[in-house]
């Protein structure tokens, strides 16, 4: 099933639902630049073994409609809850990849974990995606101000070399196609302002406030998300499990899909 669901007057959030019958439920919400269709291969088997998959397009992405402003983890957390209460969901599983796993921390925290039973973070640009005064450990703030720059004036060179970055073995050229047209399908203003966001917000003081079962899956080789982040995570949020993709990079879902889709059911079920 297919929803556009509001979130404010003039913005409305693409949602696609799949088997909403399932036995347990977990909400996706994808990292930059990308959109739901992300998850396509969690999305083509979960549901087979009796889960209901829900995705979302985080505003500026994918289906969603595309606002020039509200890319802040705030708006981004605030979306989330809207489409939660809209669909009435109760004791799922909150699942986010890189930014995606950003904007769960922050809605752990400014909502509460406001239905949210267990979280799951893949990849994820928290505590903080750059490095700052004592936290050494992610990209250099540069590095993004390139990835902003070159997305105002050549946005599918960024794609491609950013595509280059997001595994860790070389992709075949199709999947670099098929990510390049995720990315493209996004609003070069929207990639802009969210990269932004995962440049200068932080969420040290999110980790805290989570007070749910999380498991933390991070590729040992990521290079968008340094393995580093997932440590500090680990850390952070009391009742955490860290499991390392030794052989995955930043698309650890697409690069040991058993091995990712064993793990988030094994969490699940637990």
């Amino acid at each position: 099933m297919e929803y556009y669901i509001k979130v404010e007057p003039d913005v409305k959030i693409y949602v696609e639902d799949i088997n909403p019958g399932g036995r347990k439920t977990i909400l996706f919400i994808h990292g930059w630049p990308l959109s739901h269709k992300a998850y396509e291969y969690q999305f083509d088997k979960l549901p087979q073994m009796g889960y209901r998959c829900i995705g979302m397009d985080t505003r500026g992405f994918g289906d969603s409609d595309k606002p020039f402003s509200g890319y802040s983890y705030d708006r981004l957390a605030d979306d989330i809850r809207a489409v939660v209460e809209a669909l009435k969901l109760k004791d799922f599983t909150l699942a986010g990849h890189s930014m995606g796993g950003a904007t769960a921390i922050r809605y752990m925290a400014r909502h509460n974990g406001y239905g949210v039973l267990k979280l799951a973070l893949f990849g994820a640009a928290a505590p903080s995606l750059t490095r700052r005064p004592g936290f050494p450990f992610g990209l250099p703030k540069e590095d993004v101000t390139k990835l902003i720059l070159q997305t105002y004036n050549d946005r599918p060179k960024m794609l491609r070399d950013f595509g280059d970055m997001f595994l860790f073995k070389y992709a075949t050229e199709p999947l670099s196609d098929w990510f390049f047209q995720l990315g493209l399908e996004a609003a070069g203003w929207a990639t802009a302002a969210a990269a932004t966001t995962f440049r200068d917000e932080s969420l040290f003081s999110d980790l805290e406030k989570i007070c749910v079962k999380t498991l933390i899956l991070h590729g040992v080789q990521d290079k968008v998300c340094l393995f580093s982040l997932a440590e500090a995570m680990h850390q952070g949020i009391k009742n955490s499990k860290l499991v390392p993709f030794e052989n995955s990079g930043h698309g650890l879902f697409w690069e040991e899909q058993d091995k990712f889709n064993k793990e988030l059911i094994q969490f699940i079920e637990e």
